[in-house]
């Protein structure tokens, strides 16, 4: 599997602040509530975050150890995508944020309220970020001396 891009995380972010913003403009426009982000969200994803990160230090433990237990493929295939998914998840909401902090910030009256709701949104959804892509890390195998060996032409070696 490959490792999640920098660039499919950030266009990720800039979808989701489009959304964001688009759907709270949407909404007043039609004269209806917009959408408040709840403190909840930030903590839910904070949580999941670490969740994700604590699942993966076994994995991390298996493949650095030399005389630890071999690592379950079915585990270690199913934290990597749980990883992969945060990370993706993460940048999304956390453009989400950033799309309903910068409509509120161009409202005449802002509500400090709102605003910080968005901002933890916003940081809530970096933690699972970051928590996605420090799993995604902690679950690549290192190389081994036999990997070495194969670039080598068997002749010369």
């Amino acid at each position: 599997m490959k490792r999640t891009r920098v660039t499919t995380l950030i266009a990720l972010a800039i979808v989701g602040g489009a959304i964001g913003a688009f759907v709270e403009l949407t909404l007043q426009a039609n004269g209806r509530p917009i959408i408040g982000l709840p403190i909840t969200l930030a903590i839910a994803l904070a949580v999941i975050g670490g969740i994700v990160v604590t699942l993966a230090v076994p994995i991390r433990r298996m493949t650095r150890a030399s005389n630890a237990p071999r690592v379950d493929p079915f585990y270690a295939t199913r934290i990597v995508m749980l990883a992969k998914a945060c990370a993706v998840t993460g940048a999304l909401i956390s453009g989400v944020g950033f799309g309903v902090l910068a409509y509120l910030l161009t409202r005449s009256v802002i509500g400090v309220g709102s605003v910080t709701q968005a901002i933890a949104t916003i940081i809530g959804a970096g933690v699972l970020l970051a928590g996605g892509l420090l799993a995604e890390h902690m679950c690549r195998i290192p190389p081994s001396d036999d990997d070495n060996d194969r670039g080598k032409d068997p002749v010369k070696a």
